[in-house]
């Protein structure tokens, strides 16, 4: 077995409210007036998972607030062997919430643009949209992302249960605008939810997107049309989508010939991290090292990065290969606090 953390990755499915360390929070909600409990990290349902969520954006106010989450994200990616990230980012949310559209976004990618140059990391944006929430937002959204070269996609996230059906001629306009658009499906909904994203919402990528395994003729569509899903199998187990990581889908969703890429989601929430991912992946479901690489190399190829840094980091894959395993080794390092 070869050391995780030297694996060269790419994480595409993230949400960067959901990357914070808990000792920041603690910080900035001190700061603002906002108290954050010693407890906050672990939830038992939707509903105090929702309450963590809502506690998350009552502490971000400042500009500075948003560019140190932004900041502190690099840092901590880099540490685990991430080159290349695609954070999502609710910044139209946010922006409305403070009274200022522009305020967030232009924290978090002061944030990333320093983080990159200090931590050698690659980092773009995807800039996402509650179902719950208006049309009216999402085009606000979509009106910020036209702004910044930064921001490489839009899409939807939030409740599957809402439809994405009034959000269609968004994500058409996004598309015609050179954006690309992924959005969270087959998660909590089933393959409908997919055929809808794929279809009218005009969706390149598909968060989650495990249950596609329930329709044969959908997964044959979904492979021949090389969309790849964006898995997340510890987020999937806590949020109860699926029963344990043993049960995980992952391997049937690989043996069906889908391009499948691996990524934490809510990494604080969880108390995961990508490397974490890769260790539990590699021992829940047997993998060796190349497998494990395969999954590297799928999920670099999955994201919106340029020809060359998507060369650059597939040469660095293979050569990861090539260097020493070590029989005993066990990767589990833990996110910083």
């Amino acid at each position: 077995m070869r050391d995780l953390l030297s694996l060269p990755k790419a994480h595409l499915h993230v949400h960067l409210e959901s990357t914070i360390r808990w000792s920041t929070l603690r910080e900035i909600g001190a700061a603002n007036g906002v108290r954050v409990p010693g407890d906050v990290g672990s939830f038992g349902d939707f509903a105090s998972f929702f309450a963590q969520n809502d506690l998350v954006r009552a502490c971000l106010r400042r500009p500075g607030d948003f560019r140190r989450i932004a900041y502190e994200f690099c840092e901590d990616e880099a540490a685990q062997g991430v080159r290349y990230a695609e954070v999502s980012f609710t910044a139209a949310g946010h922006g409305e919430r403070l009274g200022d559209l522009a305020m967030p976004l232009q924290g978090v990618l002061e944030g990333l643009e320093a983080g990159q140059e200090a931590f050698g990391i690659e980092c773009r944006l995807i800039l996402d949209h509650s179902r719950r929430r208006s049309v009216e937002r999402a085009w606000k959204t979509l009106e910020l992302a036209r702004r910044h070269d930064r921001v490489v996609a839009v899409g939807l996230a939030g409740d599957e249960a809402h439809p994405g059906d009034p959000f269609t001629d968004v994500f058409a306009a996004a598309r015609d605008a050179g954006l690309h658009v992924v959005h969270h499906a087959g998660e909590g909904e089933g393959p409908a939810s997919i055929r809808q994203a794929i279809g009218p919402g005009r969706a390149e990528r598909l968060g989650h997107g495990i249950r596609v395994l329930d329709d044969p003729g959908l997964v044959a569509e979904v492979r021949g049309r090389g969309i790849p899903l964006e898995v997340c199998p510890s987020s999937n187990v806590a949020l109860g989508f699926v029963s344990s990581l043993g049960a995980h889908p992952l391997p049937r969703l690989r043996d069906a010939g889908l391009l499948v890429t691996l990524n934490t989601d809510i990494p604080a929430l969880i108390n995961t991290s990508l490397t974490t991912e890769y260790a539990n992946v590699r021992d829940a479901f047997g993998y060796d090292d190349r497998t494990v690489a395969e999954l590297a190399r799928d999920t670099v190829t999955a994201s919106f990065a340029t020809p060359e840094t998507k060369t650059r980091l597939h040469r660095e894959i293979a050569t990861w290969l090539t260097l020493p395993a070590h029989p005993t080794l066990r990767d589990r390092p833990t996110p910083p606090e």
